[in-house]
C-alpha cells in the first residue's frame, strides 16, 4: 500500500513524540495551585525547555556581562563542624572569565583571584540581582519566564542570578518571607532541606544578622551532635537538582544548598505569600533588637555581626520608623476594625492567639501530635499530582555523620529527569505545624546554645539575643504588638 494513503506511519509517530515533548505538564494556572498549596519541596521537570535562560551557561554570562565587575565570596574547601557564615568569609571583585579562568586552575599570578589556591577555596558569585546586574540590558529580564508558573509579569527583574564553582555554598538558613522557585541553569547544586516543623532542632540564631534569614548554628553536612544533640531528631530531605529543573521550597523550609560541579549556575525568584505581612512585623522586632544590643556591645564594628548582604543604615532611629511602617502596612492590609484577641497561655504554655471576624487565621498557633502530622502528611501527599513531571523531595537518611564517614551523601535520593532588601522574597498555605515535642527542644536548644567551658560561664549578648529574637518570640511579640496597635486605632 502505498505511504501516501492516509495510514498512520513511523515518522507520523515520531512526529507526535516529538511535538508531545514540547508540551508542558502544567498549565500556568495549575502550576501556581501547586504552589500555593503544596507543603513539602518538589521538582517541576520539563517546564523551562522554552526558556531563553537555559542557554545562560557561565561562559555565555561572561560575554553578555563584558568585564562587568561582580563580587565573589571565597570560602575554603575545609570540613570542620562550623558553619561558613559570611562574615568569615573574604571577597574578591572580578569578572566572570577572570573566574572562569581561575576556575579552570589557569589563575594568573596577577589576577584578583591570585591568593587563592584554586585547590583550597570555592568562589561564589551569589545573590546577583537581576536589576543591577544587568541595569543596561534591560531586555534579558524577559529570557526568565516565570509566568509559567502562574505569576504573570514575573521576569528576571523579580529574580536573582547564583554562579559558584564547586564546593560553594550557602549555610544551613530560612527565609522569612515567601516561599522560593530556583532553575537549575548549569552543573549540579545538592539541597539539604528540613521541615518548618524541626526548627528547634536546627538551633536558630539571628547573628550574623540579614533580613529575612534565620541561620542555623549547625554545618548541617558535618554537625556537632555534642554541643547540637537535638540535632539528630531533624528530618533531612535531600535531592540534587540538574540542569531544567525547578526546585519549589515551601515557606520556612530550612536549605543548606552545595554546588557539586565545577561549575553552576542557577536562577530563583522568591514568591510573596499572604502570611508575609506579619513576617515583615516580626523582621522589624528582630533587626531593632539585634541592632540595638549588638551595636552598643561594639558601636565601631558592626561588620562583626552584620551580614555583608545588608547595606541599610541601623541607627534606632531608622530602625522605628522600620517597625512603624511594618506594624502600619499589616493594619492596612487586613483592616484596623478587625482586631486580634491575645489569650492567656494555656497549661502547656503556648500562647494561643485567637481571631474575631475570621481573620489572621495564619496568626493561629497551635501544637500538633507528631501523629496527627504523619496523618495530614500522607493525606496532602494523596491528593497532590505527584508523577513523571512533578517529584517530591522526600526524607533521606538519619545516620548521623560520624557512622557515615562525615559528609552526608545522597542515598540514591537524587532526581534526574525584597522592594527593600530581599522585599522581592516575598495565598494560601496551611499554618505552620509543632511537633509535640518542640517546646522542651526550644528549651534545651537555648540551654546548649549558652553551652561555654567552665571558665567562660557567662551570659553574652549573642546568647540573650538567641533567646528574644527566637523565631517563637518573635511571633508571639508581634502579635501583642498589633493587638495593642489596633486597640488605639
Amino acid at each position: 500500500m502505498a505511504a501516501d494513503s492516509g495510514a498512520f506511519t513511523n515518522e507520523d509517530s515520531e512526529s507526535g513524540e516529538e511535538e508531545g515533548k514540547h508540551v508542558k505538564p502544567f498549565t500556568p494556572e495549575k502550576a501556581k495551585e501547586i504552589i500555593m498549596s503544596l507543603q513539602q519541596p518538589a521538582i517541576f521537570c520539563n517546564m523551562v525547555f522554552d526558556w531563553p535562560a537555559q542557554h545562560w551557561t557561565a561562559k555565555h554570562l561572561s560575554e553578555v556581562l563584558q568585564g562587568k565587575q561582580i563580587r565573589f565570596r571565597m570560602g575554603t574547601k575545609r570540613t570542620d563542624t562550623a558553619p561558613q557564615f559570611e562574615t568569615t568569609c573574604s571577597y574578591v571583585e572580578a569578572t566572570l572569565e577572570e573566574f572562569l579562568t581561575w576556575n579552570c586552575d589557569r589563575s594568573s599570578i596577577s589576577g584578583p583571584f591570585r591568593d587563592y589556591d584554586h585547590s583550597k577555596f570555592w568562589a561564589y558569585a551569589d545573590y546577583k540581582y537581576f536589576v543591577s546586574l544587568f541595569e543596561d540590558k534591560t531586555d534579558i529580564f524577559q529570557d526568565v519566564m516565570w509566568s509559567d508558573f502562574g505569576f504573570p509579569g514575573r521576569n528576571g527583574q523579580e529574580s536573582t542570578l547564583w554562579i559558584g564553582s564547586m564546593g560553594a555554598h550557602t549555610p544551613c538558613h530560612l527565609d522569612t518571607y515567601g516561599c522560593n522557585l530556583v532553575f537549575q541553569v548549569q552543573g549540579r547544586k545538592r539541597w539539604h532541606l528540613f521541615p518548618p516543623e524541626d526548627t528547634p532542632f536546627l538551633y536558630p540564631t539571628r547573628i550574623p544578622y540579614e533580613e529575612s534569614s534565620v541561620f542555623s548554628k549547625i554545618n548541617v553536612v558535618n554537625p556537632d551532635l555534642k554541643r547540637f544533640p537535638q540535632f539528630w531528631k531533624a528530618r533531612r530531605h535531600m535531592v540534587t537538582l540538574s540542569p531544567g529543573q525547578v526546585l519549589f521550597v515551601p515557606r520556612h523550609w530550612w536549605h543548606y544548598v552545595e554546588s557539586i560541579d565545577p561549575v553552576t549556575v542557577s536562577i530563583n525568584s522568591w514568591i510573596e505569600l499572604e502570611e508575609d505581612h506579619q513576617a515583615r512585623v516580626e523582621e522589624a522586632i528582630t533587626r531593632m533588637l539585634v541592632c540595638a544590643l549588638k551595636t552598643a556591645e561594639n558601636p565601631h564594628d558592626t561588620r562583626a555581626w552584620l551580614n555583608p548582604t545588608e547595606v541599610e543604615e541601623t541607627s534606632h532611629e531608622v530602625n522605628c520608623r522600620y517597625l512603624n511602617g511594618a506594624v502600619s502596612a499589616f493594619l492596612d492590609h487586613y483592616g484596623t476594625s478587625k482586631v486580634v484577641e491575645t489569650q492567656a497561655p494555656s497549661t502547656d504554655g503556648e500562647y494561643v492567639i485567637k481571631e474575631e471576624l475570621n481573620v489572621h487565621s495564619h496568626m493561629e498557633v497551635e501544637q500538633t501530635s507528631s501523629h496527627n502530622l504523619t496523618l495530614r502528611t500522607v493525606k496532602q501527599e494523596a491528593a497532590s499530582p505527584f508523577g513523571p513531571d512533578l517529584v517530591p523531595v522526600i526524607p533521606g537518611s538519619q545516620e548521623p555523620p560520624s557512622e557515615r564517614g562525615g559528609m552526608f551523601e545522597s542515598d540514591g535520593e537524587d532526581f534526574v529527569g525584597k522592594n527593600g532588601k530581599r522585599f522581592g522574597k516575598l495565598h494560601y498555605t496551611k499554618r505552620q505545624q509543632m511537633m509535640s515535642e518542640s517546646e522542651n527542644a526550644v528549651v534545651e536548644q537555648i540551654a546548649s546554645n549558652s553551652t561555654v567551658a567552665p571558665s567562660q560561664s557567662f551570659i553574652s549578648t549573642d546568647d540573650l539575643l538567641d533567646c528574644l529574637v527566637n523565631p517563637q518570640v518573635t511571633r508571639i511579640v508581634a502579635q501583642l504588638l498589633i493587638q495593642g496597635r489596633s486597640l488605639r486605632l
